[in-house]
């Protein structure tokens, strides 16, 4: 079976979370939502829940300690200011990044997630897109495109909340192929030519 992490933290964008989570389910990958501490807290979340970045709270399956470096086929870095800016400074999340990266797996990053690449230095030279906040700097490492959703070999990137259906399509598209990705497009009522 297929499996995804979805890393979250305190302010994660919660479309970008959610759609991305909810979406590979829909394609029949195992999934788990992913909880990184910000630096100084504790390895759970202090109120058992995480708060997102509009304030919807969300429980997390478990902790990157408890995965304890266990590949998978993809993990998922969604943005949200205050959940990236805590995603692209946990050196456990860069190491695990760096170690999917060279497993030849599959990393997937929207928005300002797309900061946790440029930090685990993975994939310099490679075509990347985020939201264009972080433009700046992504541009000098990468070869930046503005395009909704940006695939190379193993990184995949998209915008922010409004591409996060692409962008889960595109997982699904890379990871099972053409007709998985229209198969759970089309009850989603998603256009075919998204």
């Amino acid at each position: 079976m297929v499996q995804a992490i979805v890393l979250l933290a305190e302010g994660t964008e919660e479309m970008e979370f959610a759609i991305s989570y909810d979406v590979l389910v829909r394609a029949g990958i195992e999934v788990k939502s992913v909880y990184v501490p910000a630096e100084g807290k504790t390895n759970t979340p202090e109120q058992g829940y995480v708060t997102a970045a509009r304030g919807v709270k969300i429980v997390p399956d478990t902790t990157l300690a408890q995965i304890n470096n266990e590949l998978v086929d993809v993990v998922v870095v969604p943005g949200g200011v205050g959940g990236a800016k805590i995603l692209a400074q946990d050196q456990s999340v860069l190491a695990y990044l760096k170690q999917m990266f060279d497993a030849k797996k599959l990393v997937a990053a929207i928005c300002a997630g797309s900061l946790a690449p440029l930090h685990a230095g993975i994939g310099f030279n490679d075509k990347i897109t985020s939201h264009p906040s972080v433009k700046d700097q992504l541009k000098d490492a990468y070869n930046y495109q503005e395009q909704a959703v940006v695939v190379t070999d193993h990184l995949i990137t998209s915008r922010g909340p409004g591409t996060t259906f692409l962008f889960a399509l595109a997982i699904i598209e890379k990871l099972m192929g053409k007709e998985t990705r229209a198969k759970v497009a089309e009850p989603m009522m998603l256009e075919e030519h998204l």
